[in-house]
């Protein structure tokens, strides 16, 4: 059972950083509910990668329903009853947005989104995964979705490079929650129990509003 502070916690990071395998790790570990994204619901996914801007506000707007619709039903919740573990944060939900959209589009998406911001709960403690591209492409191309394929061939220029970068500046900035950074190129917290452990221990005894984990091991 996650401690009083960490009824909600958000894991988060690019494409391939692996966030649901470490929200995975924790719900296992805490004993807690699991609040995961579902990319392959999205029907407008795989064109989006495959055509770009054409499916672009689609894509946005079923992700940020069905975002809100999981953080909705989790408010309602007894948050004190269980801790709950997502591999999303609701507030990040714009970087996508703003990579993708055109002004138009944009202007729309975000009248839809601080209407509905107000009805996600602030989590107690977000955890951001950090990745160079390199790895994040590595992994990407690794686990062998067809959808994100082109992400895995893209140059450090790409999207892929692009939406590191806007994480990046994003959690810079982010003071809503607190904050633990973790350098993920060299940690695997799916084969390494090791590894698992340094975090829970970091998680479990941060103090301040922005920690940094970091490790050079493999």
């Amino acid at each position: 059972m996650h401690p009083p502070r960490y009824r909600l916690i958000a894991v988060e990071g690019v494409i391939g950083a692996g966030k649901t395998s470490l929200a995975q790790r924790l719900v296992e570990h805490y004993g807690g509910e699991g609040i995961f994204e579902r990319p392959d619901d999205n029907p407008f996914l795989a064109r989006f990668y495959a055509e770009g801007s054409r499916h672009a506000l689609a894509t946005q707007l079923f992700f940020l329903f069905q975002r809100i619709e999981q953080m909705r039903d989790l408010k309602q919740l007894d948050l004190f009853r269980r801790g709950t573990v997502a591999d999303f944060l609701f507030d990040k939900d714009p970087l996508f947005a703003q990579l993708t959209l055109s002004p138009d589009e944009l202007a729309l998406y975000n009248k839809i989104f601080a209407t509905l911001k107000p009805q996600a709960p602030r989590p107690d403690l977000v955890i951001f995964l950090q990745a160079p591209v390199s790895v994040l492409q590595a992994r990407i191309e690794k686990r062998g979705r067809p959808y994100e394929r082109s992400l895995a061939e893209q140059s450090t220029s790409g999207y892929l490079a692009a939406l590191t970068d806007a994480y990046n500046r994003f959690f810079y900035h982010y003071a809503e929650a607190p904050l633990l950074i973790v350098n993920a190129e060299h940690f695997d917290f799916v084969q390494r129990t090791d590894h698992l452990a340094i975090l829970i221990e970091r998680i479990e005894a941060m103090r301040g509003g922005r920690e940094y984990l970091n490790t050079d091991e493999t």
